[in-house]
């Protein structure tokens, strides 16, 4: 082989060589992409499940049974008005008392667990009488629903009490699924184990949150023994 040949061919061979690192460099770079935005929208995805696990008071995203769903609406079944799911899931309480005449709205902090009931919502024909939103409850109010339903933890309920007390009007019901109120005395109850639900009175529990903040008015006005 002579000089001139010897040069072509190492030319030619690192030619070759330069471009299969390109290659590889390209699919290493569309590899790295991939996996990239992978974990991009696993994270989109899981982040608002995993997050309300990171605040003070968790409210875990957990389906309303076929039971529970029954219980609530035959305990307000002789109830209208407007009606609110505190912690609304997928959305289900929500549609089933839309389907029953209500006007039915839901709290969720989970956008996409709001996304999927407003879908569901529209694919059932009940767009028109529910409505989502993406909210904490802690700071949305509550004045304008005259029924609530509630699957609370127990470390909730007890500030959730005095919320409710304090925002909602004397007409109102409230129903607890799953755990009770931890003062308020239940004016009746449905369902048992973890299908319980407890119906609440408004006007029986803002009566007793004016009769205690009344007595602790008085005890702060007297004047110490002597």
């Amino acid at each position: 082989m002579s000089q001139h040949e010897l040069v072509l061919d190492t030319g030619q061979g690192s030619g070759a060589v330069s471009e299969g690192r390109r290659r590889r460099s390209r699919l290493g770079l569309v590899v790295t992409g991939v996996v990239g935005g992978s974990l991009v929208a696993l994270y989109a995805v899981a982040a608002p499940f995993v997050a309300p696990a990171l605040r003070r008071v968790c409210l875990p995203f957990v389906p309303a049974t076929t039971a529970q769903v029954e219980n609530v609406l035959r305990v307000l079944r002789t109830r209208t008005g407007t009606l609110v799911d505190i912690g609304s899931g997928d959305g289900r309480i929500v549609i089933a008392a839309a389907k029953c005449g209500f006007q039915a709205s839901g709290l969720e902090l989970n956008p996409w667990l709001v996304w999927y009931s407003r879908y569901k919502a529209w694919t059932d024909g009940v767009h028109r009488s529910t409505s989502f939103h993406i909210s904490d409850l802690w700071k949305a109010s509550f004045a304008q629903y005259s029924n609530v339903v509630i699957f609370g933890v127990p470390q909730m309920m007890d500030q959730l009490e005095d919320k409710l007390a304090n925002e909602l009007p004397s007409s109102a019901k409230v129903v607890a699924c799953r755990f009770p109120f931890p003062t308020w005395v239940p004016e009746s109850t449905e369902g048992e184990g973890i299908d319980t639900v407890w119906v609440y009175d408004a006007k029986t529990f803002r009566s007793d949150l004016h009769r205690k903040t009344g007595k602790t008015l008085l005890e702060q006005k007297s004047p110490p023994h002597s």
